[in-house]
């Protein structure tokens, strides 16, 4: 069992970021600084209320990103918590948390700029996954994940402002979310294949079954779908933020013992106990 003191800075980063964007998320809907309601998000069933939060099922159950992003910040403290460069654990449990309050932005308010918040968080953690896989594919460092996710992240940005509508995914924003997740999940069959399985396969099983059974919610749960009750508490697209927040989880632990296989492939054997 290791005997390394646990880092708290990651955990501390992503308690520090779901504080500060969750009061800023509240006191921007209390104020209306993300301005008039404008409708957004009012196609996923739930009928807004009187008052700042108009979908309280669809803005709280965001909140279940913000929990899956401070476990990452507190796991990613550990040796078998980290990914395979330095630090890129705690960005992932940064980008996991603003999931939280992003969509909250678009449910909260309906406002244009809240929906324009909700698709920038979900762009975060596709250009990361996309940019993760792809760095690992090539085996390069991390100056390239970042270049990698910059510019992931602005495609993304410019393909949203595509006008019309797309069968199914609704908008180009959903889709182009959806093909980084695609790209990814490609790049990590063929990583697997090439290093022998490292990695634990029921963490990636579980972050693909969460995110399909979310995605078919998420079809069914629109207005005028079999699972919409404008009225109910329990809405189909708040699954879907649960059970998103459930596979980010997953992948992020399918990622980091995928590392830790890699990093213990790439040791040298011991031939002798070390000394105690």
């Amino acid at each position: 069992m290791s005997t390394t003191p646990r880092d708290l800075r990651p955990f501390g980063l992503a308690l520090g970021t779901a504080a500060v964007s969750l009061v800023l998320m509240y006191l921007a809907a209390r104020h209306g600084w993300l301005g008039a309601d404008a409708g957004r998000g009012d196609n996923f069933c739930e009928a807004a209320r009187d008052g700042w939060l108009k979908q309280p099922a669809n803005a709280l159950s965001n909140l279940g990103f913000v929990a899956a992003g401070i476990a990452i910040g507190w796991r990613a403290g550990v040796p078998e918590g980290r990914l395979a460069r330095p630090g890129l654990a705690t960005v992932l449990a940064v980008v996991v948390v603003l999931l939280g309050p992003g969509s909250m932005a678009m449910h909260a308010t309906q406002s244009s700029l809240g929906g324009h918040l909700d698709l920038t968080s979900m762009f975060l953690v596709a250009s990361f996954a996309a940019a993760y896989s792809l760095m690992r594919w090539r085996e390069r460092g991390s100056s390239y994940f970042w270049g990698v996710f910059v510019v992931a992240l602005l495609g993304c940005e410019l393909v949203e402002r595509i006008p019309g509508g797309i069968p199914v995914v609704m908008h180009a924003g959903n889709l182009v979310f959806g093909l980084l997740f695609a790209v990814s999940l490609t790049l990590e069959v063929r990583l697997r294949r090439r290093d022998g399985g490292a990695g634990d396969v029921r963490w990636i099983w579980g972050a693909v079954g969460a995110i399909t059974v979310a995605f078919l919610v998420w079809n069914l749960a629109k207005d005028g779908g079999p699972l919409c009750d404008p009225d109910s508490l329990v809405q189909g697209h708040a699954i879907w933020h649960l059970l998103g927040a459930v596979s980010s989880y997953c992948l992020y632990r399918y990622w980091s013992s995928s590392a830790v296989s890699r990093a213990s492939a790439s040791s040298p054997a011991r031939t002798a106990p070390a000394s105690l």
